[in-house]
């Protein structure tokens, strides 16, 4: 039979969880070493919804951010202004599109009607048999072929 120790808590080594994460704020083997956490500037957040309204990449804004940072960081750090370029720019090419339509841009209005009023153009195929009649089948077969039926 193996024999346990007994561990004082007042004699223990160990530093509780508590006390271990205020001693270390950013990682690594002493208080206060590591890399500190990525804090974006003002200037930072405009680039990257500039960026993000003129349909940059995610891997391509998050290269041009500082020395280029992770686009995991990215998508953390700077969510709100990769949804909000997006939509600024979408709301201005719109804008666009229908001041185009309601000036009389044929263009513009078949666009507007396709995309936002669901309209489309349908082009329908028949086949019939001799005189409009249903096509009709005299034989159906399946044919199987194997490798071993195949000719070079």
């Amino acid at each position: 039979m193996k024999a346990t120790k007994k561990l004082d808590p007042e004699k223990s080594t160990r530093t509780p969880k508590k006390e271990e994460a205020e001693s270390r704020n950013y990682g690594g083997a002493r208080a206060g070493a590591g890399r500190k956490p990525f804090e974006p500037t003002d200037s930072e957040r405009k680039q990257v919804e500039a960026l993000s309204g003129y349909g940059v990449p995610f891997e391509q804004i998050a290269a041009l951010v500082r020395d280029g940072i992770h686009v995991d960081t990215l998508r953390d750090k700077f969510s709100a202004e990769l949804l909000n370029g997006k939509a600024k720019a979408n709301a201005q090419v719109g804008k666009g599109i229908f001041q185009k339509a309601m000036a009389g841009d044929t263009t513009a209005q078949i666009w507007w009607s396709k995309c936002q009023m669901g309209w489309k153009e349908v082009q329908r195929h028949e086949h019939s048999g001799i005189d409009g009649l249903p096509i009709e089948f005299k034989k159906i077969e399946r044919v199987i072929v194997g490798a071993n039926n195949l000719k070079d």
